[in-house]
């Protein structure tokens, strides 16, 4: 019974309120709570209350706008399988897992359905997809069943590295990640595949005698000097596909340019593109004109015409299972691991200026407010009127037009410019998430060395594609619920509870108050983020904000965007490089009966929730290994100048050790808590400091550093650093001092305009 019970009767205990929340694995929240138990309007803020303490006390959290009981999978999760149990049966972990909030990763036993078991069983390293399910016994070291629904990904036990040749022919393994730093391995003669000192290499691991690794190298990548051979470290390592099938390259070989049959004819629409300077593919184009509706007054007709990647790209072709294998593009400073051939890509789907091109189209009536009114879907048949760059038009906007945008300027860039002025005034209505997080990019050397690290301006010509391309994704997603007919959602939670809880602790330690109750929006954090604006703890509550944040992911379920502030939206204007996308477009085809390429009748919601999970994997895959990779190239850069010193700022605070990122390339190294001082440090999570036992000397995340480059180990992106400057001095008040379970440590987080946006 709670402490209510005696005036509210019917008010369930918290016992009862977790108990209904595991037997019910549909939509369980507040509302459903209080249906349960008949719960009147004065007893449901009393619920509410309850499951804030639940929250807090880290028993349930919400998922999806749903609740569940803390640190348990959804339905259907894309898994590694990781070891087999005493009796031979295979054990999975979800390939996506807080571990710093929930702890390490439960254990998943995987069986396989009869219809499963006719090609080549699941073994020990494959990634699958599973749909899952509690097993029931609580003392089971795996608490959930899950049954195989495909294997999305076949992983070679090997390992990569970079070879050191020995005399006799003989060679060591220096491995590429981090984790295993100091863990060389022997390469016997006769086993070196004549790899020379210097090669990255990928191995096969076995155990000599004495249990002592050994390894033999199957394939040769490159040499360490090439900075191509430093992606190829990335694309091994986590498995990305890179090699098109020879049925893939024959299908994109054999497709023909689309013709006007069963098109609009909307070649006179003066569309253009506008992208980076060194973009090879343009799947996206813009026009915008005033609206000459008397009933719309101030309005505008924005057009946007994306590549029709469906009308080459057929469900269950060979180019087809290949975009599923990649599910998107992956972006490296010196190559690209496209999701479709170049013929597709960079050719038919690429909307050159002055050549016909297939395109999907949607045109909106937004009013003076930028809110938009209506929209129309139509297939078309287009052609841009230019390639421009964001620098080359925002500089044509300023005042400098030159000999592309000179003719241009008033009849189509103008119109552009007022357009998004008006969306503008609609997003700062509406309050998204502002977060300030500068991108850093590699620029390289004709021979691919790195040449320096720059922080590339936003210019308004990007916020004005941006805006754009929201609008049509937010257009796209009404259609289709409209239709009902099942899409992918791109889909962002609110931040859970705990997390939140853990925000308005350390805001309060910068005095700083985010009120308990209050429902989340993401104007509530844009307000925090405009308080410290241009103070020196500005860097500081943006990193801590954003790790606040959920990550984006991919659903076939709607449950908003948080930190878009939008209650619905999927992903349509980039077909070429995501498959979501490309799904978005065969359901619009299938909804507005458009032609050939739609979505098949067999996907339902319970289909593409499958896809969902294994193309969200392949998201954060991609990520990971791009920044990875951007490791390894500043850590190879820097490598020749051990001893010299930098200034950065504490990007991440762990019980080891602090986090340093330097300003002048981005690039993060670590310093040890043991080589700090004489003092012993503790890790206080809700400061997110290390605070010296006797002196109170404190490192703060987002303080300012001066650093020494120690050692750098180019093959693992890893840098070491002495930390020279001192840390604050001011007694921390003994009213402030964390709790026990504040006082663990945490993985770092990077900071970078890449993964925020991969929280969207």
């Amino acid at each position: 019974m709670t402490k209510h019970s005696t005036i509210y009767p019917t008010l369930p205990s918290k016992d009862q309120i977790l108990a209904f929340i595991g037997e019910h694995p549909g939509k369980v929240g507040t509302r459903e709570i209080a249906r349960a138990f008949g719960l009147k309007k004065a007893e449901r803020a009393l619920l509410r209350h309850m499951l804030r303490e639940l929250a807090d006390e880290g028993r349930i959290e919400r998922r999806r706008k749903k609740l569940h009981h803390a640190g348990k999978l959804p339905s259907v999760v894309a898994a590694d399988i990781a070891e087999r149990d005493s009796d031979g049966e295979l054990l999975a972990i979800p390939t996506e897992w807080d571990s710093d909030l929930h702890g390490p990763a439960p254990r998943i036993r995987v069986t396989i359905p009869r219809q499963a078991r006719r090609g080549a069983p699941p073994g020990i390293g494959d990634r699958a997809l599973l749909r899952v399910e509690e097993s029931g016994e609580p003392r089971d070291p795996a608490p959930y069943v899950g049954r195989l629904v495909k294997i999305i990904g076949r992983t070679r036990p090997r390992v990569i590295g970079v070879f050191r040749a020995l005399p006799g022919g003989a060679g060591r393994l220096a491995p590429a990640d981090k984790k295993q730093i100091g863990r060389e391995l022997a390469i016997p003669a006769g086993a070196t595949l004549d790899a020379q000192d210097g090669d990255v290499v990928a191995v096969d691991v076995s155990h000599g005698r004495l249990g002592i690794p050994m390894a033999r190298v199957r394939e040769r990548l490159g040499s360490l000097k090439s900075e191509r051979a430093i992606s190829l470290i990335a694309i091994h390592a986590h498995g990305i596909p890179h090699e098109f099938s020879r049925a893939t390259l024959a299908e994109a070989d054999a497709a023909v340019p689309a013709d006007l049959s069963g098109r609009e004819d909307w070649r006179a629409v003066p569309f253009v593109t506008i992208d980076p300077a060194d973009a090879k593919d343009h799947d996206d184009a813009v026009y915008a004109e005033r609206d000459s509706d008397p009933r719309n007054p101030g309005g505008f007709v924005i057009s946007v015409a994306i590549a029709d990647v469906a009308h080459y790209v057929r469900p269950a072709s060979a180019l087809d299972r290949e975009a599923l294998a990649r599910g998107n593009s992956v972006y490296f400073p010196d190559r690209v691991v496209p999701m479709l051939p170049e013929r597709i890509s960079n050719d038919l789907c690429s909307l050159r200026p002055g050549e016909d091109r297939a395109a999907l189209a949607v045109r909106m009536i937004i009013g003076a407010d930028g809110r938009k009114r209506s929209h129309t879907f139509h297939r078309v048949l287009m052609r841009s009127r230019a390639r421009l760059s964001y620098e080359q038009v925002q500089a044509a906007i300023d005042g400098r037009p030159d000999e592309v945008t000179g003719p241009l300027h008033k009849p189509i860039l103008e119109p552009l410019y007022a357009a998004y002025g008006a969306l503008k005034a609609a997003r700062d209505a509406r309050g998204p998430l502002d977060l300030d997080l500068p991108e850093r990019k590699i620029v390289l050397k004709p021979d691919g060395t790195v040449d320096r690290v720059v922080v590339p301006q936003r210019l308004d010509a990007h916020r004005l594609i941006e805006e754009f391309m929201i609008l049509a994704n937010v257009a796209a997603a009404e259609t289709l619920e409209s239709a009902r007919v099942p899409f992918i959602y791109r889909v962002h939670d609110e931040p859970s509870l705990e997390k939140v809880e853990a925000l308005r602790q350390f805001l309060a330690t910068l005095e700083i108050r985010l009120p308990k109750g209050t429902a989340l929006r993401p104007a509530l954090f844009n307000r925090i983020l405009e308080r410290v604006r241009g103070s020196d703890v500005e860097n500081l509550v943006n990193e801590v904000v954003l790790r606040t944040q959920a990550q984006a992911e991919y659903a076939a379920e709607n449950y908003g965007h948080f930190g878009l502030a939008l209650r619905r939206y999927a992903h349509f204007t980039s077909p070429i490089r995501r498959y979501a996308d490309l799904v978005v477009h065969r359901a619009l085809i299938r909804a507005l009966k458009l032609g050939d390429g739609a979505l098949p009748d067999g996907e339902d919601a319970r289909s593409l929730g499958e896809i969902a999970a294994r193309i969200s994997a392949a998201e954060r895959r991609a990520m990971k290994a791009e920044r990875e990779t951007t490791d390894r190239l500043i850590a190879h850069f820097l490598a020749d100048r051990v001893g010299a010193t930098f200034d950065g700022h504490i990007s991440g605070v762990t019980r080891a050790g602090l986090f340093i990122k330097l300003d002048e390339t981005g690039a993060d190294g670590f310093v040890p808590a043991g080589t700090l001082g004489n003092d012993y440090f503790r890790y206080e999570e809700a400061h997110h400091a290390l605070v010296g036992q006797m002196s109170g000397e404190t490192y703060r995340l987002g303080d300012r550093a001066k650093v020494r480059l120690v050692e750098a180990a180019p093959v693992a992106g890893a840098l070491r650093f002495e930390l020279l400057s001192e840390g604050r001095r001011a007694a921390r008040p003994r009213s402030s001092a964390p709790s026990a379970k504040h006082r663990r440590a945490v993985a770092p987080s990077r900071a970078t305009r890449r993964r925020a946006k991969g929280r969207m």
